[in-house]
């Protein structure tokens, strides 16, 4: 039998500060309390805090793959290791200028996994940034952010690249079932913006306006594919999250938003609300073969939800 989640992350965080050299650790750990480098999500090609992988050697490498698997689904994991390996595809279409590469992740670790109650760690580089956050031996997913670029890569009109592929069809097959009405409802804009709303903030506050078509408009084959647009999402998490995150949102009301065109190949965006949750969309780069997709708790991201019931249970 398995060791719980939390077990089996605090291990591997420990197994991967344990493969570090010394100085490399200390780039790679910083503390639990500092806020600007632990609430923060990057998917641009940017600095960001931790260790760069590509610095590593094989063992780090590992224990830093290995990390990351504790935190996705065998399906998700798959997803990370393509938008990975896109780095390269992404320079050689760019002829090689920007020196981009599939090493260009980093590693960060927020107090010290083998003896601390509150800590937290981040995977993070270009289209990818994954954070969980672990208090009282709990976890606290989000958020997670993968993206695609290019979304898709084709031969004789047939994906051999696709990513996110499935976040586009299942948004799409919504889209057609909820018939006239439920699409001038769901549309909010007939131009999609540039990118996903919610972008790089550590916070998001309040539901993003307009809301689009509530849930309990939808007919049952809408409201059967919003469940599994839905799931799609949760379903980047291990199971025990995931079926723990699923149960969290069941009762609340989801809303379902579009913008822009609703044909294949052009710009388009849509979003998911429900309570604590917010699922974005984008895909409206490069004459929309550029994605970007994100699953956030507004009200719990970077562990806020486990770290409010901490400070209740022990007051400093």
């Amino acid at each position: 039998m398995e060791d719980p989640l939390p077990e089996q992350m605090r291990a591997a965080g420990t197994a991967l500060l344990a493969a570090l050299d010394p100085a490399t650790r200390i780039g790679a750990v910083y503390p639990f309390d500092d806020e600007p480098a632990r609430r923060w999500l990057e998917y641009r090609p940017r600095p960001r805090p931790g260790v760069c992988l590509a610095e590593l050697d094989i063992a780090g490498r590992k224990a830093a793959h290995r990390l990351l698997a504790t935190a996705l689904s065998p399906s998700a994991y798959a997803q990370a290791m393509a938008i990975i390996a896109l780095e390269e595809v992404l320079d050689r279409a760019e002829d090689w200028h920007r020196g981009r590469h599939s090493g260009d992740y980093w590693i960060a670790v927020f107090g010290d996994p083998a003896r601390d109650d509150r800590w937290a760690w981040r995977l993070e580089g270009h289209h990818l940034s994954v954070t969980m956050t672990v208090v009282d031996d709990r976890v606290s997913p989000a958020p997670i952010f993968f993206g695609a670029n290019p979304a898709a890569v084709r031969y004789a009109g047939h994906a051999v690249s696709r990513p996110l592929g499935v976040e586009e069809d299942l948004a799409r097959a919504l889209l057609d079932a909820l018939g006239p009405a439920g699409r001038a409802a769901a549309i909010v804009a007939d131009e999609a913006p540039t990118d996903i709303i919610s972008a790089t903030r550590g916070r998001v506050d309040g539901p993003l306006e307009p809301l689009g078509v509530p849930a309990d408009r939808l007919g049952p084959t809408g409201r059967a594919l919003l469940d599994q647009v839905v799931a799609l999402y949760l379903d980047r998490l291990p199971p025990e999250l995931a079926v723990a995150e699923a149960v969290r949102v069941k009762d609340g009301q989801l809303h379902f938003a579009w913008a822009g065109p609703t044909r294949p190949g052009q710009r388009h965006y849509y979003r998911v609300q429900g309570d604590d949750l917010l699922i974005e969309y984008d895909n409206t780069s490069d004459d929309g073969n550029h994605a970007h997709t994100v699953l956030r708790r507004p009200a719990s991201d970077f562990g806020a939800d486990i770290l409010a019931t901490h400070r209740q249970a022990h007051p400093h």
